[in-house]
């Protein structure tokens, strides 16, 4: 992005806002049957998805012309100082320009113009008689951070297919490009591995759920699983890469493995164990045998076939030590490497990924407990803990995503009213989300620098069904947007009636959002406890 301050908080009800604003003088560009449209060859692709999008919404065939005869045209220029990902959008009476930095600038600047149409421009079909007009404008935009990310977790409940790429489509309308997939965890094993096909064939289904978070735990007595074939994978990456949103997979180890265990016993410490049914954190853990080393390492090798991401996540997260202080094998294999304790040892078996990974040319990405023991040279850490580790990390120049638990975590109750669904965590509303800095004080601009951005995190232990996954993260993903994307002031106030403009978009997208004045009757789950403060 040039170094061009943010123009004042404009009136036009973009979400994320745009770094400057200029309005273009009187009328603008209506979109009519005779429209055409044209693309440089590298924004043929963004052309196919407007043409597909806004052909739908409008019903207007927006064929392809020359770029002479087109009202409306695309192009990537490198040299026009616009900077990664960045895009120039100018409307006026004669037609719409966009360029971009770079396809994914293209892409961006398009996702900009349909915002400026009227919200029915996000429905699939068209509700006749509507006058699809641009308004003159000129806009120059590009994001603050490189890294603007959504864990979806399908390891607690298992989303389809057909979900996941919708969430997609919400995360690129969002200009948010980075999806970070939970394939597997303690209650279910979620991708096909060809070469250990137990994993799916006993590890992706658990005989029934825990209901909510009360103690004793009760139980749902209802079967739960489904997994994503490898065909399925490289679905959701092509579709994701056409919308310039990266799939990072995660496979966690070496807690939360209960299900990976289920299928193949030899992986752990306590021999066969059920998938779990039940939330939270277990003793439950792999062993530390060369055994298991090579079987993670032969299961991210079909990963890496599967997802072209530079970062592969490997977890590292909530591992009780206790199974290992008591194992013959873990106590041999921290007296053969010198290691000082069980904290070194989870170190010692993150660095065996770590340098597999590296030596392919990826790179590793942890939950901040990856710090715990050492880091491992390559790695990249996700700061959930609060700040701490993110910080830590960065000042030992490892780069970092801040994902802390208290303005991330989009399972969190969104008030204090009993009528929330489920309540676990602390209070995140809309306006915490937007308000919360991404970046850490007290850390120097080198060491800032090694913040790549930010990610929400959607653990869906207590979101069991796609509209309440929906309510949960919508608007809060919208305010998340804008904070990674905009630089500059935020000012909630002057956001919310932006907001307000842009849920009558997430409405004509059939988004099941939460209403920012409360939950609507069939939003409650009552007698359904949750945890928290």
């Amino acid at each position: 992005m040039p170094d061009t301050p943010a123009s004042p908080p404009t009136s036009l009800p973009v979400i994320p806002r745009p770094a400057r604003t200029e309005p273009g003088g009187q009328g603008g560009l209506i979109l009519t049957a005779a429209t055409r449209v044209s693309a440089d060859a590298e924004a043929r692709g963004t052309l196919t998805w407007l043409q597909r999008e806004l052909g739908a919404a409008t019903g207007l065939p927006l064929a392809t012309g020359d770029e002479a005869s087109a009202q409306v045209r695309l192009s990537v220029d490198a040299q026009a100082g616009l900077g990664r990902e960045g895009y120039r959008l100018i409307v006026d009476a004669e037609g719409a320009i966009v360029v971009g930095n770079d396809p994914a600038g293209v892409f961006y600047g398009a996702q900009t113009l349909r915002q400026l149409l009227p919200p029915d421009a996000y429905r699939d079909a068209p509700l006749g008689g509507a006058v699809w007009t641009l308004p003159a404008v000129s806009i120059t935009d590009a994001p603050r951070f490189r890294w603007r990310g959504a864990m979806l977790d399908i390891a607690r409940h298992f989303s389809p297919k057909r979900e996941i790429l919708r969430f997609i489509d919400l995360l690129a309308m969002h200009k948010l490009n980075v999806l970070h997939l939970h394939l597997t965890d303690d209650q279910g094993w979620r991708i096909e591995i060809r070469r250990y096909p137990r994993l799916t064939e006993v590890g992706s289904w658990r005989t029934e759920s825990q209901v909510g978070a009360s103690k004793p735990p009760v139980f749902d007595g209802r079967p739960h699983g489904g997994f994503l074939t490898q065909d399925d994978i490289r679905e959701i990456v092509a579709y994701a890469d056409a919308r310039h949103v990266a799939v990072v997979p995660e496979i966690d180890v070496p807690g939360h493995s209960q299900a990976a265990i289920h299928a193949y016993p030899e992986l752990g410490e306590s021999g066969l164990i059920p998938v779990g049914t039940q939330w939270g954190v277990f003793d439950e853990v792999l062993a530390v045998t060369d055994e298991v080393l090579e079987f993670y390492k032969n299961v991210f090798d079909e990963l890496l076939e599967l997802f072209p991401s530079t970062y592969i996540h490997v977890g590292g997260d909530e591992c009780p030590k206790t199974q290992w202080r008591t194992s013959a094998s873990a106590q041999k294999r921290i007296k053969d490497e010198g290691l000082a304790d069980e904290d070194e040892l989870q170190s010692w078996f993150i660095r065996q990924l770590d340098e597999h990974l590296t030596a392919r040319g990826r790179r590793l990405l942890g939950w901040d407990e990856i710090l715990e023991g050492g880091l491992a040279p390559g790695a990249t850490v996700m700061s959930w803990r609060g700040e701490e580790g993110g910080i830590a990390a960065a000042r030992a120049g490892h780069d970092v995503v801040m994902s802390p638990t208290a303005t991330s975590y989009l399972d969190y109750k969104q008030s204090e009213s009993d009528d929330e669904p489920v309540k676990v965590g602390t209070l995140l509303r809309v306006e915490d989300v937007y308000t919360a800095e991404t970046v850490p004080p007290g850390l120097t601009e080198e060491e800032a620098g090694h913040v790549l951005g930010a990610q929400v995190n959607v653990w869906v232990e207590h979101i069991d069904t796609p509209r309440r996954l929906d309510y949960m993260v919508f608007p809060r993903l919208s305010a998340f947007a804008e904070k990674v994307w905009s630089a500059g002031e935020r000012d909630y106030s002057e956001f919310e009636p932006r907001l307000k403009r842009h849920l009558e978009r997430l409405d004509a997208a059939g988004v099941e959002y939460r209403p920012l004045d409360g939950p609507r009757p069939w939003h409650t789950r009552p007698g359904v406890g949750g945890w928290g403060e």
